[in-house]
């Protein structure tokens, strides 16, 4: 669970269903009218804009960015280090079976067992990397539109509010209902906005670059390991990956 995205969604509604509750009676923040301008309105305009495999696999992707948790840096060399070996000491028919912390790194030793050269490795594993890319900038891409779409559908529903008040002004018990919908649009396109869509796109677009980067990581410790690379070369090699502060207790490490 990637609880930074769930602590900061849940803690920014919870502030904002606090001020609703200790104002007035929160029923007066709900408007069926609204609701249906907005969240319909932004869902099938932003469906208009993709397709409906892409439209839905989003909300597929955005689960990921709660429940799904890319391991450490140095916990995946450590962990390609003992795997290269292991591979050193009993060849690469020793990985078969192995449990790993990635099904992409499951994938690329399954190529090592099969027996598959360096070059053919790179290439497969790369195909990967760009479809995980993909599926993630997508995901990413949806939600930035319907970011984008959700207050432009706020400003039409408060600008169909205005007509309906301006238009029954002789019956003032139409303008306090008219006036709630002109309002009230506004400001669920704005909550959806900037408190549900674009942390959610942001958040897929970081994990789009984290997750790529780890499965660099792994491609080129699988390549080296299938060229037969001395583990101690590998780990010198993978600490690149590493943020400079952590390299550097890497380095003071090895040098006692």
């Amino acid at each position: 669970m990637d609880f930074a995205t769930l602590i900061g969604l849940a803690g920014a509604i919870i502030l904002i269903a606090s001020a609703v509750i200790l104002g007035v009676s929160p029923l007066v923040f709900i408007n069926p009218a609204s609701l249906l301008i907005v969240v319909g309105g932004t869902l099938l305009v932003v469906l208009a804009k993709f397709s409906i495999a892409q439209f839905f696999g989003a909300f597929k992707a955005a689960a990921r960015a709660f429940k799904f948790k890319l391991p450490e840096t140095q916990a995946s060399i450590e962990e390609l280090v003992d795997i290269a070996n292991v591979a050193r000491k009993e060849g690469v028919l020793g990985l078969e079976g192995r449990e790993v912390s990635s099904p992409f790194l499951g994938q690329g030793i399954q190529m090592l067992v099969d027996g598959q050269d360096g070059n053919t490795i790179k290439q497969l594993l790369s195909k990967e990397r760009l479809m995980t890319l993909e599926h993630n900038r997508s995901g990413a891409k949806v939600f930035t539109a319907m970011a984008d779409v959700a207050p432009a559908m706020g400003m039409i529903g408060t600008l169909i509010g205005l007509v309906q008040m301006l238009s029954n002004m002789e019956d003032p018990k139409s303008i306090g209902p008219a006036m709630a919908v002109a309002l009230l649009t506004t400001l669920y396109g704005a909550m959806i906005a900037t408190m549900i869509a674009t942390p959610i796109a942001d958040k897929l677009s970081l994990r789009m670059t984290e997750e790529a980067r780890m499965q660099s990581l792994y491609t080129d410790a699988l390549v080296a390991i299938q060229e037969g690379t001395n583990p101690r070369i590998i780990e010198q090699m993978l600490s690149s990956y590493l943020p400079p502060k952590e390299r550097e207790k890497l380095v003071e490490a090895e040098g006692t």
